[in-house]
């Protein structure tokens, strides 16, 4: 029999990362869910993953410290075993509104939750797959990257569209040592994300500019995550999987 994949899911306790967490676990994987601050969100998710007959770890960090990414790998391999896969997903859009008028610290955190905290995951990935002879990396990334988010977000985007790159880059880079790297880049999808950022009622008005009419379901974007973690996938690198009902 087969070894399970052991992915680790950052940002799991949430929106398109708990959905993520649960899809996963229903594919066969074994999880290690990676979570910010909020200790009985994390632990609900991961009491459905572990009903679904999967393993699975939370470990509390901040993505954007070294020593808490390098702990989070490091239970995963202590815990549940090599690492196979990761879902980079944790990360924030920081406040809404024009650039000109957005504080340098939230400028700074948005760019270090979700750039650098993405490279730090990379990295230790990249290092801990190359030794075990393989995986698959899924960034999530945002249409918001082609979109650009004028009067938004420009800031958010700025850091999708970075994360695009580096998806296009690490996967030519990692392609010899057996390691897919893509992105899947989600609209706008019904998740607290928007409420965090000032404004709960955005998926709802943003509706009248989906071509398919209506916000995304977390549940949606975790099926293309899945798939790109998939073996159905293998010939897949270097990709961004667009899930935005056409805007």
């Amino acid at each position: 029999m087969s070894r399970r994949p052991v992915t680790v899911v950052t940002g799991g306790s949430r929106g398109i990362g708990a959905a993520a967490c649960l899809r996963l676990a229903a594919d066969g994987h074994d999880l290690v869910l990676g979570y910010a601050r909020d200790e009985a969100a994390a632990e609900s998710v991961a009491a459905r993953v572990r009903s679904a007959g999967a393993r699975c770890v939370t470990v509390r960090g901040d993505t954007t410290e070294e020593c808490a990414v390098e702990r989070l790998f490091d239970i995963a391999g202590a815990e549940l075993g090599t690492v196979t896969g990761l879902v980079n997903n944790a990360g924030v859009t920081g406040p809404l509104g024009r650039l000109a008028d957005v504080r340098t610290e939230d400028l700074r955190r948005v760019v270090e939750a979700n750039l650098l905290g993405y490279l730090l995951c990379c990295r230790r990935a990249a290092r801990d797959m190359a030794g075990a002879g393989g995986g698959a990396i899924v960034n999530v990334s945002s249409a918001a990257a082609t979109l650009g988010s004028p009067g938004e977000y420009v800031h958010y985007a700025a850091t999708k569209a970075a994360v695009d790159a580096l998806t296009v880059g690490l996967s030519k880079e990692l392609g010899p040592d057996g390691i897919r790297v893509n992105a899947v880049a989600p609209g706008i999808i019904e998740t607290d994300i928007h409420a965090a950022m000032g404004d709960p009622d955005r998926p709802a008005r943003a509706a009248a500019r989906i071509p398919l009419g209506r916000p995304g379901r977390p549940e949606e974007i975790a099926g293309a995550i899945a798939w790109l973690l998939s073996a159905d996938a293998s010939y897949t690198t270097g990709t961004a999987l667009r899930v935005s009902g056409g805007h």
